[in-house]
């Protein structure tokens, strides 16, 4: 274990990998766990919010880690797989400490006594009957808000400051989301969706909309509608032009009708048109499903020119698979559609080849009323993971991919429980792990 006089600022903890003693990884770490104590004592650290393979927290206590060490948490590979449930005295530091409004208890070199301070982050140290506990508090001079001036940053003893214990109506969310700033969407959205509402609120109102939109798509409805709720109408309607046309008429379709028309007219009319479009199909046809943003090119289109397009970072894998071939105009609905190329075959083509020269035309296209059951038919029959989907005069409307295929032959839970699982038979419980009590 960390020696005693070593210090942990918690904001290098998050994300860190945790294995067991015999190196195979368990988990990550999302949070600490500690109570807080009254007369301005530190905190004692209880352990660790873990997140093992299944999305699901469970609790490490402290007595069960031998070492914080070199970017990683070993354990004594004894961990308890059930879900963690966060008990009334318990804290979570990333989760309610960050970002909080705390003030400085008495006068002296840091500052005068009540001036309000930003906490950045905390650090532990092991005392030396080797229990642990918060004694630092990294925290930032001024009045918090988004629009102030960095201030003079400084660290102090947790006594120094007072506040904790109190409800923070304005909290902000910078430094929380600072400490998880590399996760993936998926992953970003776990964390959301273990916060309580009121500090989801405030991590979606620091968040810019186009963050906020891919983490939105990895939410549960029940998450997103609420998220949804809590902004402002005009940046609800913001975050929806971000989102990908499919997933916000999906969100939409999930809110009474008077208040998804509302965000329609608030959208601008170009972003709102395919949201619109797609809120007219039935949901688990072809129309329901489909993207109405894929990869369109004329047939004099270069498989340069095609290359470059499925380069793009922000496509999903899915999407950037195939190009489809069609007249002008090439948004959606297109003029006549003529086929695709996958990419595969445009990297075997030399680069000024003409599309219109390579294009697949022998494929049927699905049409929008296609149900969930011929979709995965044809891209099992033709090992595709996007198929085109045409009107009755051959006009591209998008494209169905696998990734929203399987969406909806999971049951209609199933982020939910990926994001919250509980014990369930299926759960492999590696080698060393117990399920006992906590």
């Amino acid at each position: 274990m960390t020696g005693a006089s070593s210090r942990v600022f918690i904001s290098h903890l998050a994300g860190m990998a945790v294995f067991d003693p015999s190196g195979d990884q368990v988990g990550r770490i999302r949070d600490l766990v500690v109570s807080l104590r009254l007369g301005g004592r530190p905190p004692r650290v209880l352990g660790f919010a873990v997140e093992v393979v299944s999305k699901r927290r469970v609790f490490l206590p402290m007595n069960r880690v031998t070492s914080l060490e070199s970017g990683q948490v070993i354990t004594t590979g004894v961990i308890n797989m059930r879900r963690f449930e966060q008990r009334p005295t318990e804290t979570l530091v990333l989760a309610e400490l960050l970002d909080r409004r705390v003030a400085l208890r008495t006068s002296g070199p840091n500052g005068e006594a009540g001036e309000t301070v930003t906490v950045l982050d905390v650090a532990m140290v092991q005392t030396r009957n080797r229990e642990w506990e918060i004694d630092k508090v990294f925290v930032e001079k001024g009045k918090g808000g988004r629009l102030r001036r960095k201030g003079e940053t400084l660290t102090v003893d947790w006594s120094a400051v007072t506040g904790f214990a109190l409800r923070e109506e304005d909290q902000g969310a910078a430094n929380l989301l600072a400490t998880f700033e590399q996760l993936r969407p998926a992953d970003l959205a776990n964390v959301l969706h273990h916060l309580s509402a009121k500090r989801r609120s405030e991590v979606a109102a620091a968040l810019d909309d186009e963050r906020l939109a891919d983490v939105m798509e990895e939410l549960p409805e029940d998450d997103q509608v609420a998220i949804l709720g809590a902004l402002h109408q005009e940046r609800a309607a913001d975050v929806l032009e971000a989102m990908d046309p499919d997933d916000a008429a999906d969100l939409l379709s999930e809110l009474p009708e008077d208040d998804a028309e509302r965000l329609l007219q608030l959208m601008e009319p170009e972003e709102a048109a395919p949201v619109r479009r797609l809120l007219t199909y039935a949901e688990r046809t072809a129309g329901g499903l489909m993207t109405t943003e894929p990869i369109v090119l004329e047939p004099d289109a270069t498989v340069a020119e095609a290359l470059a397009r499925i380069r793009v970072s922000d496509l999903k894998p899915a999407q950037a698979a195939q190009v489809y071939v069609c007249r002008p105009p090439t948004e959606t609905p297109t003029g006549i559609y003529l086929g695709l190329v996958h990419f595969q075959k445009l990297l075997r083509e030399p680069p000024y080849t003409l599309l219109g020269a390579i294009v697949d035309g022998d494929l049927d296209a699905l049409s929008p009323d296609a149900v969930l059951d011929r979709i995965t038919h044809y891209l099992a029959t033709y090992n595709m993971v996007a198929a085109p989907v045409v009107d009755e005069h051959d006009h591209l409307l998008g494209a169905v991919t696998v990734d929203d295929v399987l969406d909806h032959m999971l049951p209609d839970d199933w982020r939910e429980s990926a994001l919250h699982d509980d014990d369930s038979e299926h759960d492999r419980v590696p080698e060393g792990v117990t399920t006992d009590g906590r």
